[in-house]
C-alpha cells in the first residue's frame, strides 16, 4: 500500500482541467477504476475514485470513473453525495424567495440548479488505475494529506 504523498500523480493537481461544461467527456474510458479531483477555478473543492462496478450498463458491465463523473454532471442529488455537497454549500445559499416558492410550487428543481452549477462553474483531473484498490488508496491518501500546495478538498476532507 502507498503511504507517502510522493505517490498521489501530478496529474491531479496539475493536469489539464476538463470543464463540465463540456460533458458528456469521451477521452475517459468507461470500465476501469479511477480517481479524480474536482475544481472551481484554482480550488480544489472535492476527491472522488471509482471502483470497478459502481455503474453497470444494461449489458452488465461497469461503466467505472466514466459512470462516476456522469453522475456528477448530471447534477441530481438523489444517490450522489458530491452533488448534495454541491447543492448545500453552493446552491442554497443563492436562492432568492422567490425561487424557493418556485421549488416547492414544483415549476424549478434543485437538481436542475445543481447541475448549472456544476456545469457552470466546475472542472475535473483524473486518472484511471489498474484495480480499485489502488484507486481508494490514492482517493484516500489525498483527502488525508491534500494536494501539495492546494491542501485537503474542501467538501470531503478526512478528519
Amino acid at each position: 500500500m502507498w503511504k507517502t504523498r510522493e505517490v498521489i500523480p501530478e496529474q491531479l493537481a496539475d493536469g489539464e482541467a476538463i470543464g463540465f461544461n463540456v460533458w458528456p467527456e469521451t477521452l475517459i474510458p468507461k470500465g476501469p477504476p479511477g480517481v479524480y479531483t474536482i475544481w472551481d477555478g484554482e480550488n480544489f473543492v472535492y476527491v472522488g475514485m471509482s471502483w470497478k462496478e459502481p455503474t453497470a450498463t444494461a449489458s452488465g458491465t461497469s461503466l467505472g470513473l466514466w459512470g462516476r463523473l456522469n453522475s456528477h454532471a448530471s447534477g441530481r442529488r438523489s444517490g450522489d453525495q458530491f452533488c448534495i455537497y454541491i447543492c448545500d454549500r453552493f446552491v442554497l445559499g443563492t436562492l432568492t424567495t422567490e425561487a424557493i416558492s418556485e421549488i416547492v410550487a414544483g415549476r424549478l428543481s434543485l437538481d436542475h440548479l445543481t447541475r448549472e452549477y456544476i456545469c457552470g462553474r466546475l472542472s475535473y483531473r483524473f486518472i484511471t488505475t489498474a484495480t480499485g484498490d489502488q484507486a481508494r488508496t490514492i482517493e484516500a491518501l489525498i483527502r488525508k494529506t491534500g494536494l501539495h500546495r492546494h491542501g485537503q478538498p474542501l467538501l470531503n476532507p478526512s478528519k
